[in-house]
């Protein structure tokens, strides 16, 4: 039975924690290394999708990564399911554009192109660039509907992080021969048109809650559990895409139903908590995140 108003945005399915990178806006993954299997990973898919309008093809880990991932988009094709997935890029020629572009569920892909610079500092970063922008203009004939985001999530204003992101603006400028300030305010608008539904998508960075930081607080509100929920590759449910080890399990859906768990009495003191802007769990009220919904201008959810 789903629950009234038991209904999310996103769902995170985490089909693997694996990275071919370590960037330092992301913290290292300390769970055992899991690779989900397609199996698994329908028998997932099948139980929340009454509970969600997209699925989120990541959490931890490069899901372009995953040996059978043109396998995990067809099972998403042929369950029906409202696709979001969110990569480094370094893998997307492991595919043929056609894995991208028949598939009826991908609704949008973010390319995390701040990662880059990140992880090889020294590198020119036009051939990686070129490859994304390549695919993007492809994109624009074959797959219109298709959303492209190329996130800069690393602002604030650090003169290293400008400088950069002015190299890969002028790129994508010149290769698109659009122009486009790179003046940006993410309190008020987050992302810029580049052409057709290809954007910028800026953010500053965020801490990462953590059992180790320093308490913030029993009040606050959190769109955690009324516009997402997550799900680790081992199965573990987890109320926030945030919570990269599974410090608030609310049950594993390989061995529950989902419906089970939504239902369950954790999950529902967390929610109700939310509600009366109180935090019930300790790593919420360690969350520095959750700053960010006291404010009328703040974003909904990562993305």
């Amino acid at each position: 039975m789903i629950l009234q108003g038991m209904r999310f945005l996103r769902t995170y399915i985490e089909i693997s924690n694996i990275c071919n990178l370590q960037c330092t806006f992301c913290p290292e993954v300390e769970r055992e290394k899991k690779i989900l299997s397609p199996i698994h990973f329908r028998k997932i898919l099948r139980e929340v999708l009454p509970y969600t309008e997209q699925i989120c093809l990541h959490l931890m880990g490069e899901p372009l990564a995953h040996p059978d991932f043109a396998e995990i988009l067809k099972i998403c094709d042929e369950e029906k399911a409202v696709v979001q997935l969110t990569t480094n890029g370094t893998f997307l020629n492991k595919f043929g554009y056609e894995t991208f572009f028949q598939s009826t569920s991908l609704r949008q892909i973010n390319f995390s192109i701040h990662s880059f610079k990140d992880n090889y500092p020294n590198k020119d970063i036009r051939p990686y660039l070129f490859d994304i922008l390549q695919f993007s203009r492809e994109a624009l004939t074959a797959k219109p509907e298709l959303y492209i985001n190329y996130r800069l999530w690393n602002l604030p204003d650090v003169d290293q992080a400008k400088e950069e992101n002015r190299s890969i603006i002028d790129y994508v400028c010149e290769y698109f021969q659009v122009p486009i300030n790179e003046t940006v305010d993410v309190a008020f608008k987050k992302s810029k048109n580049i052409t057709g539904r290809v954007y910028f998508h800026y953010d500053t960075r965020f801490e990462w809650p953590s059992l180790s930081n320093p308490f913030q607080g029993e009040k606050g509100f959190c769109h955690a559990l009324s516009q997402q929920i997550g799900i680790h590759a081992d199965g573990t449910v987890i109320p926030c895409c945030l919570d990269k080890e599974a410090k608030i399990p609310l049950g594993n859906v390989l061995e529950e139903s989902f419906e089970s768990i939504v239902n369950g009495e954790r999950l529902k003191k967390i929610r109700e908590g939310f509600q009366r802007h109180h935090l019930v769990e300790e790593l919420c009220q360690k969350c520095t995140y959750i700053k960010r919904f006291d404010k009328k201008s703040a974003p909904t959810t990562p993305l």
